[in-house]
């Protein structure tokens, strides 16, 4: 018999069905043994009974612990009490291997201890969640400029000089000659985009920051459209072009995803973009002004959070390069040119 997802199991109620994964948890209550098993598509509960298997088979399942791998043969049945909404009554399995000192055991474990283990942290549900999470974030975004006209263009990872400062590259040696890591595919696709007009590129950015900080990270992923011919307008016209709906789809799909899913990481979704106008603006302009010598000390502080959580919306700053520059004099909202210093 061919085996089954358990992410599938629901096309197989009342059937027989064969399982294969790993122990996720297990208790027994002295005539049933509760295994939870998953696969990488979701987890189930295997009830097995004294009634249903040999006293041999029973007391094989004693040796089961967290993480061993094992097929499991039984029939499914709905459960709404159940994770996932259906169980399977074990007729017969097979253990594949017994895990020994498994050490991410069910209880609290700090960050350093975990980053060691981190090729097993992945089995944990919240970093399951977060795996899943990025893959459908990642999908969202490419459909959505798939959908725009964008054309892909892989830019390099080893790169012969800098694209932004040179105090943040990560130098390597490539065949006898200097190399870097990449900080940007930009260089690359201003030069594809004469020949595709829209681009983009979506793969990993290094820099060489020392630093655990949201702010200063040493390797991400990093989305650079590139579109010829481009203005500022047009620039917002693509930046308020939202692929929340796409996104959101993660929200809804229960049937899908881990029952643990939203529980276990959060994600926050920024619909379109935002312009703050009028009496809006003066008012977090002055503000935010009042607590900061200049526009660029809020920038570099916590405040802007504020505002976006509070228009709940994904800011954009236009024209922070004009010679125009906004202060506050005495409480009152004033645009000064560097004339009228």
């Amino acid at each position: 018999m061919d085996f089954v997802y358990i992410r599938d199991i629901a096309g197989h109620e009342g059937a027989e069905a064969v399982l294969r994964g790993w122990v996720y948890n297990k208790r027994s209550s002295g005539k049933i043994h509760f295994i939870l098993l998953r696969d990488g598509t979701g987890v189930i509960q295997c009830v097995a009974s004294k009634g249903g298997l040999t006293p041999e088979q029973f007391a094989e399942l004693d040796r089961l612990t967290q993480e061993s791998s094992v097929e499991i043969r039984g029939r499914v049945r709905r459960d709404q009490r159940a994770p996932g909404g259906y169980e399977l009554d074990v007729t017969a399995f097979k253990i594949v291997q017994i895990a020994e000192n498994y050490p991410i055991t069910p209880k609290e474990h700090g960050t350093a201890f975990l980053m060691e283990n981190r090729h097993l942290w992945l089995r944990s549900s919240r970093q399951h969640a977060v795996m899943k999470i990025r893959h459908e974030i990642i999908k969202a975004c490419r459909d959505y400029f798939d959908d725009q006209g964008f054309t892909l263009v892989d830019t390099p990872i080893f790169t012969p000089n800098a694209c932004e400062g040179t105090t943040t590259l990560f130098e390597t040696e490539y065949f006898e000659q200097k190399a870097y890591l990449t900080q940007s595919g930009q260089l690359y696709n201003e030069a594809t985009a004469a020949a595709h007009g829209k681009v983009y590129c979506f793969g990993p950015t290094f820099r060489a920051e020392k630093s655990k900080t949201r702010r200063h990270l040493m390797e991400f992923w990093m989305i650079e459209p590139e579109v010829a011919f481009a203005t500022l307008r047009c620039t917002r016209k693509f930046e308020n072009l939202s692929f929340e709906p796409r996104v959101a789809l993660l929200l809804d799909d229960r049937a899908n995803q881990p029952a643990d899913l939203l529980q276990a990481a959060t994600l926050t979704v920024l619909g379109r973009s935002h312009e703050i106008e009028g009496s809006d603006r003066d008012r977090w302009t002055t503000a935010l002004l009042s607590k900061h010598a200049t526009l660029g000390d809020f920038f570099r502080s916590l405040d802007c959070a504020v505002v976006v959580i509070e228009v709940d919306r994904l800011l954009l700053v236009t024209e922070f390069q004009r010679v125009i520059e906004l202060v506050v004099r005495g409480g009152v909202l004033e645009r000064v040119t560097p004339e009228a210093r």
